[in-house]
């Protein structure tokens, strides 16, 4: 496949490099682009240097096949057809079609054939939490339909980018050295803080963030699932982390469902409370142990007391793998799966 990354210079294009090699992708040829400022930069895939390109109107992407974009939604939005003119399928990490009706929006454990159906030829990747919460409420759907969602999120900087990673790496050494710390990719000081507000507030008083994870979460699931979220900023480096509760119209027990979550594509089990302060295992998921991890890891389950039919339980992802690049390459390999008939 002749492939293209747009927004290469950034953290999620930069993990895209390491996800295609790691999963042996068949790439024929790859271009990279970037705005001016990156334009020039060299990265390594493969073993050959390919230089970054500055992205410009016209006809750069005829020949491609797949195009990851992922350098916001404005640029995806002005993109969008000279990457699609020519045949390519772009896959797309902003918040730019999500809601489109004939955009599919795909969680490959969840919905993978939705992105055999796309008539613009453009996929949207979901937003980096709703991926996770998805892929673990999926193994619970199959058990009994989940009705009602909320959802607490603790969302490592890295959700703001690498230049968020490396402000908050600036603002712990600022505060450490008695010094005002540089306040600019967040609302308010990270470092040591929490900062319940994530994206643009909406007229309902919920973030955009927190709106995405309602809206997107019914499409993918093909759901009337009802969703409330509260978005928070944490001040870790990487990985989301999520408490959630559910409430189903069946009765579902802790056992059943821990079961469900070990077995379910994407998940893996992390849940021994009773290894609490064992030096050889971790008792439940925790981002410092599982950054740069493929799966969502699921711990804490257990029956929402306050509920007949409730359940809650905790998962943690990396934002940029699975909550961003490995989600969009997964994308492409269904897609890769179907051009040869299997």
């Amino acid at each position: 496949m002749n492939i293209a990354i747009v927004g290469a210079s950034g953290a999620v294009g930069q993990e895209l490099l390491k996800v295609l090699a790691e999963r042996e992708f068949p790439v024929s040829s790859l271009r990279l682009f970037g705005s001016k400022r990156s334009a020039g930069q060299r990265y390594v895939f493969a073993g050959k240097e390919i230089e970054v390109e500055e992205l410009v109107h016209g006809d750069l992407f005829r020949g491609i096949d797949i195009a990851f974009t992922s350098a916001g939604a404005s640029v995806s939005k002005e993109y969008a057809a000279d990457i699609t003119r020519f045949g390519a399928v772009m896959i797309d990490n902003s918040s730019a079609f999500r809601m489109d009706k004939d955009v599919p929006l795909v969680v490959p454990e969840v919905n993978a054939a939705d992105a055999l159906i796309c008539p613009r030829n453009i996929i949207a990747n979901p937003n980096c939490t709703t991926i996770q919460m998805v892929v673990a409420l999926q193994a619970i759907e199959r058990l009994s339909h989940i009705q009602r969602v909320h959802v607490a999120t603790y969302q490592a900087a890295s959700g703001a980018g690498a230049q968020a990673m490396k402000e908050l790496e600036e603002q712990y050494r600022q505060v450490l050295r008695g010094e005002t710390p540089t306040v600019s990719k967040f609302a308010y000081q990270l470092a040591f803080n929490l900062i319940p507000h994530i994206d643009v507030f909406t007229e309902n008083d919920y973030t955009k963030e927190e709106m995405k994870m309602y809206n997107e979460t019914r499409k993918i699931m093909h759901s009337d699932i009802e969703v409330s979220a509260t978005c928070v900023r944490v001040p870790s480096l990487r990985a989301h982390s999520e408490a959630v509760w559910v409430e189903t119209e069946e009765t579902i027990s802790v056992e059943t469902a821990r079961e469900a979550f070990r077995t379910a594509a994407g998940c893996q089990l992390i849940d021994d409370v009773q290894a609490v302060g064992s030096a050889d295992r971790l008792p439940y998921p925790m981002p410092l142990f599982l950054s740069g991890r493929d799966e969502v890891f699921v711990g804490r389950i257990r029956r929402d007391i306050s509920r007949k039919n409730g359940l809650t339980f905790w998962c943690v992802s990396d934002q940029i793998r699975k909550g961003a690049a490995l989600n969009a390459v997964q994308i492409a390999e269904v897609i890769i799966a179907k051009k040869a008939g299997k």
